[in-house]
């Protein structure tokens, strides 16, 4: 191997260090700043590694990952995490930094263009017991953040407000001799000088605003600097592509059901990771999976390609078994209750499946069962004795989460029998320490006990080639692959696929009667009879794979039961089942500055959502804003106010209700005539840019970087308006007149097109904007066919509809409530409260039909729960009129019960009842 590098590249000191660190044998050889080493690109780019098979590595956080791996030391998945903020956060705020203090002489600034980077590492930093950023020792994440921050923090000029947690950390990793031997190699001791001659020859960083609109809310002239330059063969291009319409543009047509596979169209089987029946979906499980998957769905629909969108309720496991013991029911009745629950909620939020289904059906026995025995005549099961945990005290097994203990890879004290929630390590229940059981806390023993096992050892050759080929063809997200080549990287081990639980589908087996499937085993089978209840011609999809592409949604914690415990069932079954093609996976969304919890009353979950009187149009694009495509992302109250108010109400809703307002108010509500000038064709080639790049990110599944192009145009056209000023060109004579037409007709068309892109995000407001601009239906699917054309779709005479404003400010005083509501608050306020105490004076009226919560009390949830208990209460009289069965009615009396809870605490009121005199609590 070869590495080359240049002096004074602060991109070099990186795999420099790593180098040194490692201790990897590889020559070095320095060359010039501008010299090309890698023969096929057409720009300098150092570092780069020559590696033995003649391939190059020229990403300086890539030759450092494969060095630390070369070494032995592999990367976690919080190292990838880490190196990717650096590479889109870190290294940008650094290089500004350094252009500033370098070039200009204005070290006073770097203080300020680190600020957020630092704020954000000292943050992770305070929460972790680790000296180094993901483990006891010095890792690649370490390496490559200490090597970026290095020039800036090393130099006493600069006077950087380096946080404390964030000093420590840099002057441990410091201390590392490579470290060190590296820094001195780059900068050769001249420090901030020995980089000067490197920074010349780069251009000037774009601004932070420039860089990243999502997260900065800059007016378009913040942005001048970093504007896309626009060629007058661009602009000609647009305009002529302006100027075809929508005469030849095929119009929507209606869904018809059921949904099968066609020859000669794009075939889209896409499945959302099925939701866990035993509780209600919080913000978090809706955008890791339903709503990514809604998106991607309603975006391949406009795209013409013929898709069915399936998910359902994951109803069987020890999860269910659990919660039907916590609420005193049958497994069968929390099911049937959370999966209303479940469907109301995705229905509020606009999620179109196809169809919605659940497991708990005889399609999923027989399909299940058909897998087991193919698998079983093919000899990839074997029997096998293991230790489980027994709580003596209920007399039965503990499955998986029925168990409770520490970590014994991380030590989370709340790890789950199956996998610990914090590092993601799968784990054995026998593995945990301190275990407790869940029902009674008792600490339970180790028996032994007969299992069946999925072969997976046996079924690796087949399972690598697939995944070859499916990773390098499709879309998988980083992380999906990271995780699966972390299970792989040791080889697989035999996996259980049966658990000594009552509640699951029956394993067939006779020496097995006892026992059911194992939830992971069973569960992604749903997805194959979810579809089967769907049509009875369920195999042209699940047994298609010449003609069908799969398209998996979920969070990062699903992803080896998805890429390899389920493929290697399929493909064990040998029967030409149709495997994933695209895995796309979220990491986690956490709520504030924690987790969401149910029993603690901390976030928001889907049930609580409608309540708060903001439209589900608004919680989508916040979601999608905020999708943790990279990393881990936080819900954040006054993050989604600031979103609401400069994005949605000054950006995007400010832009389009002004261009159909001068319809309205200069042209009698018809479209003007529109006789475009050179400045209207570059805004043209902008806005088609923009919807290009839209196309190439949603194609590749980038969602949330796709919305970004969306707010781009916007901003364009504010800008566009903003200059032209056509309330005052309007007054003028002819020529000026003319010009507010053509701004005024440009601007609506803008308009339109906008309304065709938020459809996958915002499908409500998507509507209602066309509806108030009278738009033509084929407008819908026309410009997202092929590459993506942007053409006038209101042409002059165009009548359009009654415009009104879209969006409605988020107040402070409302968002504080909110916060205070969802903060987990109010459990610590009612207690606090006593039968004298005096009700608070309710505040004043909020923007969006939500009142301030006072010492616990919120008068209008408390509305609204009052009527719930009324007609709870009617439905249980006429249950036990009826002489209904008791199941059925000790759930709903139960349901009338929490109803009751909630409505006290939404009263300020305990929510258990107040003793009476005289007797003990």
């Amino acid at each position: 191997m070869k590495l080359f590098a240049s002096e004074g590249n602060p991109h070099c000191l990186k795999a420099l260090a790593a180098l040194e660190v490692t201790g990897v044998q590889c020559d070095v050889q320095y060359v010039n700043h501008e010299e090309r080493v890698v023969p096929f690109l057409s720009r300098p780019a150092l570092p780069a590694l020559l590696l033995p098979n003649g391939l190059y590595l020229f990403s300086s956080n890539a030759i450092c990952r494969y060095l630390f791996e070369v070494s032995g030391q592999e990367s976690s998945d919080l190292c990838s995490q880490w190196l990717e903020w650096e590479a889109t956060d870190l290294q940008p705020a650094v290089l500004r930094a350094l252009h500033v203090a370098v070039l200009q002489g204005k070290g006073a600034e770097v203080s300020k263009a680190l600020q957020g980077p630092l704020n954000y590492l000292d943050q992770s930093l305070s929460k972790r017991t680790t000296p180094y950023l993901t483990a006891e020792s010095v890792s690649v994440a370490d390496v490559v953040l200490w090597s970026a921050l290095y020039p800036a923090l090393s130099a006493s000029s600069l006077a950087v407000d380096v946080p404390k947690s964030v000093q420590a950390w840099f002057d441990r990793v410091a201390a590392i001799q490579g470290c060190q031997a590296a820094a001195q190699k780059v900068l050769q001791g001249k420090g901030l000088q020995g980089m000067k001659n490197y920074m010349q020859r780069q251009p000037a960083p774009q601004s932070s605003q420039c860089r990243d609109t999502l997260s900065h809310n800059s007016s378009p002239t913040e942005c001048d600097e970093g504007e896309r330059v626009v060629s007058e063969e661009e602009m000609e291009a647009a305009a002529l592509t302006w100027s075809k319409g929508l005469d030849s543009c095929p119009v929507a047509t209606e869904r018809q059901h059921p949904i099968l596979p066609q020859e000669g169209k794009r075939n889209i089987l896409l499945t959302s990771a099925l939701p866990y029946v035993n509780n209600v979906p919080h913000l978090g499980n809706i955008i890791g999976c339903v709503l990514s998957a809604d998106v991607f769905s309603r975006y391949g629909r406009l795209r013409g390609w013929n898709l069915l969108f399936i998910c359902g309720t994951d109803e069987y496991g020890t999860a269910t078994e659990n919660k039907a013991r916590e609420e005193g029911l049958t497994p069968q009745q929390i099911c049937d209750k959370y999966h209303a629950v479940h469907a109301s909620i995705y229905k509020w939020f606009q999620i179109d499946f196809d169809f919605f289904g659940r497991t708990t059906t005889k399609k999923q026995t027989e399909i299940a069962q058909d897998i087991f025995w193919r698998l079983h005549k093919r000899d990839f099961l074997v029997e096998d004795t293991v230790e489980q945990l027994r709580c003596e005290s209920c007399q039965r097994f503990l499955a998986d989460r029925f168990v409770e203990g520490i970590c014994p890879f991380c030590n989370y004290p709340e790890a789950r029998g199956d996998q610990c929630d914090k590092c993601g390590r799968l784990i054995n229940a026998v593995e945990l320490r301190e275990p407790q059981c869940k029902v009674c806390r008792q600490t339970p023993v180790i028996r032994s006990s007969k299992h069946l096992f999925l072969d997976l050892p046996k079924l690796e050759g087949q399972l690598d080639e697939w995944l070859d080929k499916s990773t390098g063809s499709g879309d998988w997200t980083a992380n999906a692959k990271q995780i699966t080549r972390s299970w792989l990287r040791d080889g697989l081990k035999p996996r259980c696929i049966t658990r000594d639980l009552k509640w699951g589908t029956p394993v067939p087996h006779p020496d097995f009667a006892e026992k059911v499937f194992y939830v992971w085993f069973d569960a992604p089978i749903g997805y194959l009879s979810i579809t089967a209840n769907y049509t009875d011609q369920w195999e042209k999809w699940w047994k298609n794979p010449q003609q069908v592409e799969l398209y998996n949604f979920m969070a990062k914690d699903n992803v080896p039961f998805h890429s390899v415990v389920f493929p290697c069932s399929l493909l064990g079954a040998q029967d030409n089942y149709t495997l994933v093609n695209h895995l796309v996976a979220t990491e986690y969304l956490n709520y504030e500055d924690t987790k969401f919890s149910k029993s603690r009353g901390v976030g928001v979950f889907g049930d609580m959502a409608q309540d708060t009187g903001i439209p589900s149009d608004v919680w989508r694009f916040y979601l999608l804003y905020l999708r943790p495509e990279g990393q881990d992302s936080a819900f954040s109250w006054a993050d989604m106010a600031l979103k609401n108010n400069s994005e949605l109400l000054n950006n995007l809703g400010n832009f389009i209700n002004r261009a159909g307002m001068f319809v309205s108010k200069f042209f009698d509500g018809c479209v003007p005539v529109m006789e475009l000038q050179q400045e209207d064709k570059r805004l043209l080639a902008q806005v088609g840019w923009e919807l290009r790049q839209y196309i190439q990110l949603m194609d590749k599944v980038k969602i949330r970087d796709a919305l970004k192009h969306i707010l781009n145009i916007s901003r364009h056209g504010n800008q566009y308006i903003q200059v032209n000023e056509p309330w005052k060109n309007i007054k003028g004579g002819d020529s000026e007149r003319q010009r507010a037409s053509t701004v005024t007709g440009l601007s609506v068309n803008i308009a339109c097109l906008l309304s065709v892109m938020l459809q996958p995000y915002m499908p409500a407001v998507s509507q209602t904007i066309r509806k108030q601009l009278n738009a033509p239906e084929s407008c819908i699917n026309t410009m997202l066919q092929g590459t993506g054309t942007f053409v006038c779709a209101l042409t002059a005479g165009h009548r359009i509809g009654t415009v009104s404003p879209l969006f409605q400010k988020l107040e402070a005083d409302q968002i504080e409530a909110l916060k205070k509501r969802f903060g987990g608050q109010q459990t610590q306020a009612t207690s606090q409260n006593t039968a004298s105490a005096k009700p608070a004076a309710a505040p004043a009226p909020v923007a969006v039909a939500e009142t301030a919560a006072v010492n616990g009390a919120d008068p209008e949830r408390a509305r609204q729960l009052t009527q719930a208990v009324a007609e709870q209460g009617d439905k249980v009289r006429t249950l036990k009129a009826q002489k209904a069965e008791k199941a059925v009615i000790t759930a709903e009396v139960a349901m009338l019960l929490d109803l009751k809870k909630q409505l006290a605490l939404a009263e300020g009121k305990s929510p258990e009842p107040t003793p009476q005199k005289g007797k003990k609590k």
